[in-house]
């Protein structure tokens, strides 16, 4: 294996935990509560996690400062607007816990979240390769 398919595994792994950690450990139930009303702190606060979590990722591939700021506001506007329109969803369509659509919604919303993972990683190698 070669190292820059090693240093591109790296980065989405750090990636991966990042958003476990922010997801899953620390979100607070502030954060969780209010992510599906548009500019309420809670989720300008859980995006902001993530976005800022992100940065941990330029320790693998680090990226000229303009990329890496860009990446950064990206992160924050895609996550902020995955889990809000994720929030719309089951809120109008009132899915809860344990049905069947929550869950395809939720897993919709994780599968967004990695595919935002994937193209960060892909500018992060363009950038740096080149």
């Amino acid at each position: 294996m070669t190292q820059n398919v090693l240093l591109v595994l790296a980065a989405l792994a750090v990636l991966q935990i990042k958003h476990f950690v922010c997801d899953f450990v620390i979100q607070t139930s502030y954060q969780f509560r209010n992510k599906g009303i548009y500019g309420h702190p809670g989720g300008l606060i859980h995006a902001g996690l993530h976005a800022a979590t992100s940065i941990a990722v330029f320790l693998v591939l680090t990226p000229p400062l303009a990329v890496g700021v860009g990446i950064v506001v990206a992160e924050f506007i895609l996550h902020y607007h995955i889990d809000w329109l994720k929030e719309q969803i089951v809120k109008r369509e009132q899915w809860v816990f344990p049905q069947a659509e929550f869950w395809w919604v939720f897993g919709f919303d994780q599968f967004l979240h990695q595919f935002t993972y994937l193209g960060i990683v892909a500018v992060l190698a363009y950038a740096v390769g080149s």
